[in-house]
């Protein structure tokens, strides 16, 4: 019973939890049978521009101050291929090892070939 309680007072804490909207200081959205452009800007400095074509393709950008103070910017494209995001703070996979780089290049150097049956089979006979 005490966990039901507890789990109560926590959705209702959450539910209460005000959620503050910033104020938009500038929205624009121009829809055409070619596309569409649109644009965002709020008071605490959120900033949003895109555009679209007629065969869905889709670039943008968005940008906003960090809580650690940085300027945020993430440039993207939606197209064929997917979402393609790019920006300074999205992580990057490392580097890949010397070790694997050289054993890739070994093997496109040295690739296996199949020997067919009828080799195999004389090389049985002797």
């Amino acid at each position: 019973m005490f966990k039901i309680l507890m789990i109560c007072a926590i959705v209702g804490l959450a539910a209460a939890f005000p959620v503050e909207e910033d104020e938009v200081i500038a929205r624009s959205e121009d829809v055409r049978p070619d596309g569409f452009v649109a644009s965002l800007e709020t008071k605490n400095g959120v900033t949003e521009q895109r555009s679209g074509d007629e065969h869905g393709n889709i670039r943008g950008s968005f940008s906003y101050t960090s809580p650690e103070g940085e300027h945020v910017l993430i440039t993207y494209v939606a197209d064929e291929n997917g979402y393609q995001p790019s920006g300074a703070v999205l992580p990057t996979p490392p580097p890949i090892p010397v070790e694997i780089q050289r054993a890739l290049e070994w093997i496109a150097l040295h690739p296996y070939v199949e020997k067919e049956e009828t080799e195999a089979e004389e090389e049985k006979e002797e």
